[in-house]
């Protein structure tokens, strides 16, 4: 009897074993670099986390072009990886293709949706965690404008640039909102020379608080904005570590938290296809308030958003999804 319970725990211990080892999770980023302190890191962050805590290790891959993401993403899964993760809407259509491909691979899309049974989409409320840094804009400003940098000119950002300008006027309904997008290609992720020019355009017009929302390009907002003693916001990270005291705030996407969890899913086989989609009743976005930027928002300011937030997770404030309709309310 001894023995037969002790088979039956080796057994056990045996099925548990190659159940971790079934798990090759992958990930595959946008284009603009892993460490853009942003989107991509976050979800290396993630990725990190997962890895430390199971001791599972994971695969990635750099695109660095927008013709890359498809190649990689097929040769995961043609490799065994599960789950393979797209960070990016840019492999949307590479998703289209290649998941029918691999019935039995489990994909994770962030940032678009692909309606197929072996993929779970993410996607996050960004027009709401942009109304709190956008009315903290408003309230911060001394000079009644403010800006907007975004990356790649496609309604995604549109839809954090929307967002922005209904929190700046929130907190004062006469506020001028400057919006620039660096390009429009996957290149305007990773190109902060750029940003960084347009950012001092909308400067030079009077804006004292710019709202980066570029990838990697954002960098060059926020050092801009540094250089001439100007407030800047950063997004999808935490990124006021970055320019402490000239960073107002960050919009806080939790990529991390999908990735962590998406890898967790597939770790306890209960990664399902369909949509998530995460705003701030969900945690899934967020400003952030640390050391680094203390000292800036008043008390006033952190009521404030604070009511904001609550506002929105009880339904009394709606903010405007752009990619509803392509608009904008004024």
């Amino acid at each position: 009897m001894k023995k037969t319970l002790l088979s039956i725990f080796a057994l056990a211990a045996m099925s548990t074993t190659a159940l971790a080892a079934d798990i090759k999770p992958a990930l595959v980023y946008g284009t603009g670099g892993k460490f853009d302190k942003s989107f991509n890191e976050a979800a290396y962050n993630g990725a990190e986390k997962f890895k430390a805590e199971t001791g599972i290790d994971y695969r990635d891959f750099e695109p660095t072009d927008d013709t890359q993401g498809e190649q990689a993403i097929r040769n995961f899964a043609s490799r065994g990886y599960s789950p393979v993760i797209a960070i990016s809407f840019a492999w949307a259509s590479a998703l289209q293709k290649v998941a029918p491909e691999f019935p039995d691979t489990k994909f994770v899309l962030v940032d678009d949706v692909v309606d197929l049974p072996n993929v779970k989409s993410i996607v996050y409320k960004e027009q709401e965690g942009s109304y709190l840094v956008g009315l903290l804009a408003g309230l911060k400003s001394e000079t009644g404008k403010v800006g907007f940098v975004g990356g790649m000119d496609i309604p995604l950002i549109h839809k954090f640039e929307c967002g922005y300008e209904e929190g700046a006027r929130a907190a004062n309904a006469d506020i001028e909102v400057f919006q620039n997008m660096v390009g429009t290609t996957g290149a305007a992720w990773n190109d902060p020379v750029r940003a960084g020019e347009l950012t001092k355009n909308q400067i030079d017009q009077g804006a004292d608080v710019v709202y980066a929302a570029a990838g990697a390009s954002g960098l060059g907002v926020l050092q801009t904005a540094a250089d001439n003693k100007k407030f800047s916001i950063g997004v999808d990270s935490n990124q006021n570590y970055v320019q402490p005291g000239s960073v107002l705030t960050s919009m806080v996407k939790r990529v991390d938290l999908a990735i962590y969890n998406s890898f967790m899913e597939a770790k306890d086989d209960k990664l399902e296809g369909g949509m998530t989609s995460l705003g701030v009743k969900e945690g899934g976005v967020d400003f952030a308030l640390d050391e680094h930027n203390e000292a800036l928002i008043t008390p006033e300011m952190k009521a404030a958003v604070e009511k904001a937030k609550a506002d929105i997770i009880s339904g009394a404030v709606t903010v405007h999804d752009y990619m509803t309709d392509n608009s904008c309310p004024k």
